[in-house]
């Protein structure tokens, strides 16, 4: 009898290891699915592939956090919520609620997430871990520590300089 409740004991691990791995990488995705969403849902498919191989980037980068969803929502926070214009993402922290109004749009971002999670890499922007919308100039391009790769519509994308090399060193 014993023996038997070990056995169901373990399987019930296993179940639970195994449904919490793919709750996990639900949650991953839906990160993914909404950053593509609320910064490049009006460009085309691979122009959004490019803002979430960004995101993919940073999670391989050990200066920045291990998981999509902590990459995504990265920034200055206070009392628990982003504190406004000092994110990662603007959509984050920009002061507007993330609601998701245009639903053919986001089943597209779902799509895209999907397959970059799956490995999908545009060879124009690989290796970027940054990028910004082409009617904005942020600081940081001034300096020398990034390199212009390239632009897929309405987005430019940066190598970091510093930054070469470090990827999955000790990450995971």
């Amino acid at each position: 009898m014993k023996k038997k409740y070990n056995v169901i004991v373990a399987a019930l691990f296993v179940i639970a290891i195994i449904f919490y791995v793919r709750s996990a990488k639900a949650d991953e995705q839906a990160c993914l699915a909404e950053a593509i969403y609320f910064e490049a849902r009006s460009e085309t498919f691979t122009a959004q592939l490019a803002v979430a191989n960004v995101i993919i980037e940073r999670v391989k980068d050990n200066r920045y956090p291990g998981t999509i969803c902590q990459v995504v929502h990265q920034g200055r926070h206070r009392g628990g919520k982003p504190v406004r214009h000092r994110c990662m993402f603007s959509y984050w922290c920009d002061g507007k609620p993330e609601t998701i109004a245009n639903i053919g749009a986001y089943k597209t971002a779902v799509s895209i997430a999907e397959l970059s999670m799956e490995g999908v890499i545009l060879d124009s922007t690989e290796g970027s871990t940054h990028y910004h919308a082409t009617y904005v100039r942020p600081y940081w391009t001034l300096t020398e520590d990034f390199e212009r790769v390239g632009q897929v519509g309405n987005h430019i994308f940066y190598v970091d300089m510093g930054n070469r090399g470090v990827y999955n060193s000790g990450k995971k």
